[in-house]
């Protein structure tokens, strides 16, 4: 990880089960949102399998509960948090959407983690609706109510995440209001991300690394852009997407498919089509709500509509929110 260096991940809930719907996620659309916070899966299980690792190898910068969902859901996600500062020196890590932190208990088992960093995507409840889109029984003051008083209790590192859509989130004077809102977090790091992995919904258009730096500035701290827009190289990596383009020139595949050809995380897989898409091997086409990789023919394009090769968007976002927001004019500056 760019972030976190060598980082073993920690997944504590059955595949999207979140509280969002988020528009961007690499993961793909949320079914059913919730906001149940149960034992999905058994703890003892997931303890000794973390002692096990621990044992046998032991070799990481962090140890990261994140996943295919939100982490929090997880009624015990604390213990496990606890256990590693307990049996180990490597830092644990907590990522999440913070939308659970107004719950007392959910504050103080995410106090057990080094590094919280929670996502930040909106300024409102009406942006919190048309970009995040969360479970109904969730507010967008409560959420940042409940982030607040966990940085009031929290001794450790507290990092934020923003996530930018072209056309949704992306003009100034939003990035401003989000960066007010961060603000209120007095966060130590903070991080902007755009749609660089292929997203849930085909509308969200990623923002040319120039334009984030450009929008760095707005935060305080100044922001780090993180977002991968070239593959790191290496061997393996040019062996993976080698082996993926095969795959894909056979038959078309969900990220899902790929994920379990390959004996990935569905995070790694996602990363990798996104790479591909990027580079221009291999195109995305949603076929019954279901989003499908596909090796590209002679005289087709990989690039997407709405991305560049080169990682510019070159279309406007279409406007899902009926009436929120207007799909942006391409001839403004200033509404990229």
């Amino acid at each position: 990880s760019r972030r976190l260096g060598r980082s073993l991940g920690v997944d504590l809930t059955p595949y999207k089960t979140c509280t969002q719907d988020c528009v961007f996620c690499q993961l793909g659309r949320t079914t059913k949102t919730t906001v149940t916070r149960q034992e999905y899966v058994p703890i003892g299980e997931m303890l000794d399998e973390l002692g096990e690792w621990l044992t046998r190898d032991g070799k990481a910068d962090h140890v990261t509960l994140s996943g295919s969902g939100e982490p929090t859901l997880h009624s015990r996600f604390g213990e496990v948090l606890r256990f590693v500062r307990k049996n180990s020196s490597i830092k644990a890590v907590l990522l999440t959407n913070g939308s659970l932190l107004h719950l007392p208990e959910v504050r103080s088992a995410a106090s057990q983690a080094h590094i919280v960093k929670v996502s930040l995507s909106a300024w409102d409840q009406a942006s919190y609706r048309w970009v995040n889109r969360p479970n109904p029984d969730l507010d967008f003051k409560q959420l940042i109510e409940g982030q607040k008083a966990f940085r009031d209790e929290f001794k450790g590192q507290m990092w934020i995440e923003v996530f930018l859509v072209a056309g949704m989130n992306s003009i100034p004077s939003d990035v401003a209001n989000i960066a007010a809102v961060a603000d209120l977090l007095r966060a130590d790091r903070v991080h902007l991300n755009t749609a660089v992995r292929p997203p849930a919904e085909d509308f969200v258009a990623p923002l040319s690394r120039e334009r984030l730096i450009s929008l760095c500035h707005l935060f305080r701290p100044t922001a780090e852009v993180i977002a991968e827009y070239e593959a790191k190289g290496g061997v393996e990596v040019e062996s993976n997407e080698e082996k993926i383009i095969f795959m894909l020139q056979r038959r078309p595949c969900t990220a899902e498919d790929v994920a379990g050809a390959f004996g990935m995380h569905l995070n790694e897989a996602s990363k990798y089509l996104g790479n591909l898409i990027r580079k221009g091997p291999i195109r995305a086409e949603r076929t019954s709500g279901a989003l499908y990789y596909m090796a590209v023919k002679r005289g087709e394009t990989g690039s997407r509509p709405r991305m560049h090769p080169g990682g510019k968007n070159t279309a406007s976002a279409f406007d899902v929110s009926g009436g929120f927001h207007k799909a942006q004019s391409k001839s403004d500056p200033n509404k990229e």
